[in-house]
């Protein structure tokens, strides 16, 4: 799987992460266990990296007799993740013999998939292997490339060696609409919605690295608070953040909803109660002035109910920095720590807010 741009810029970890939870090998390493395992214990594997999944014989997998590979081998996934399965990496080997080609594989590549089913190739291909193919499912896909969604054309793909796959869609909903797939996918994930939850839960444990930041700003900051309230802010807006409606809008939604207690706007005293409720804010942005905003609020005027609201924020990075170790690891880290909240507030088009409410089995409030 390749990193695609997003609208802002180049793909963070953040997203990289998101990809790895939402697409289809993840799938993949449910059903060969669940299917395989009477298998034979010796049969083979290949490393693979987050998306990249080791599956042994695929071609009792859904139909579909492939190994999928990723385009990306991440130099920070060691410090980000432990690994696992015992005695296996989500890396590529170094010597993968496909991997001279990644660099030169696209969407309007000849191996493509969605080029291939344009010209007809796969069709023509029947009686002759092809080596690989590359899948394009990336949001700007194309009518030819959605055909991996048709039964007739897995059984197609069922024949070819290596299936490398780019994404940043969450498109496992699509494969409940396949028969070949839904009958065993009903089995593994009954309540549909849960396979982001469960999948991002059991495959992607935290290094130990990041644990302890989660850990360490957990104990200090939200432990002892009587409700933890999280809110994800990302903006896709050029300018000078922080926005003003930005704040209007979280403050609004988080009132109406309930979520924070009104203000006092009067300038008389509020007692408060005997038993102080105690509120944790924990907000992530890239930009500290929205966390200050919401702290300021409440540090001039008093909730109306006598609430104490504490605003948090780990990190303000400003900008992306995507091919910084120690960045990687704060989003990382901040990912997990919003899926402990009792409660959730995230962003539109935010790849960063739909890992945090998929690790959380959360429903999320969304900022539109």
């Amino acid at each position: 799987m390749g990193m695609a741009k997003s609208r802002n810029g180049a793909m963070s970890i953040t997203e990289a992460l998101a990809v790895s939870l939402i697409s289809f090998p993840l799938l993949y390493t449910l059903f060969i266990l669940h299917r395989n395992q009477h298998s034979d214990p010796t049969s083979d594997f290949e490393e693979a990296r987050v998306l990249d999944v080791r599956p042994r014989n695929l071609v009792n997998a859904l139909k579909l007799g492939t190994k999928e590979y990723s385009k990306y081998r991440g130099k920070d996934m060691a410090d980000l993740f432990c690994e696992p399965f015992p005695e296996n990496s989500w890396l590529l080997p170094l010597d993968f013999p496909l991997l001279p080609t990644f660099n030169n594989i696209h969407q309007e590549s000849p191996h493509c998939f969605g080029k291939m089913m344009t010209n007809d190739v796969i069709n023509s291909s029947k009686k002759q292997q092809l080596p690989f193919v590359y899948v394009y499912l990336s949001h700007d896909y194309g009518d030819h490339d959605k055909l991996f969604f048709c039964d007739e054309e897995q059984t197609l793909l069922g024949k070819v060696p290596w299936l490398i796959m780019k994404t940043n869609n969450y498109f496992v909903p699509s494969l409940f609409w396949m028969p070949s797939f839904e009958q065993e996918l009903s089995k593994l994930f009954p309540e549909k919605e849960t396979a982001f939850h469960h999948l991002g839960r059991y495959l992607f444990q935290p290094s130990n690295q990041v644990w302890g930041l989660i850990t360490r700003f957990y104990k200090a900051y939200l432990d002892e608070s009587d409700e933890s309230i999280g809110i994800q802010v990302r903006t896709f807006d050029s300018g000078n953040a922080p926005f003003q409606y930005v704040i209007d809008q979280i403050m609004a939604c988080a009132v109406k909803k309930k979520l924070l207690p009104e203000v006092n706007r009067q300038e008389t005293l509020v007692n408060p109660a005997e038993n102080q409720k105690s509120i944790a804010v924990l907000l992530t942005s890239l930009n500290s002035g929205y966390s200050e905003a919401v702290r300021n609020i409440y540090r001039e005027q008093s909730a109306m109910r006598g609430e104490v609201v504490r605003v948090y924020q780990p990190s303000h990075e400003k900008v992306q920095q995507s091919e910084k170790q120690g960045h990687n690891k704060k989003p990382g880290a901040e990912m997990y720590l919003l899926s402990m909240t009792v409660v959730l507030m995230t962003s539109a088009w935010s790849t960063f807010g739909y890992v945090v409410q998929g690790l959380g089995g959360l429903t999320p409030w969304i900022l539109s």
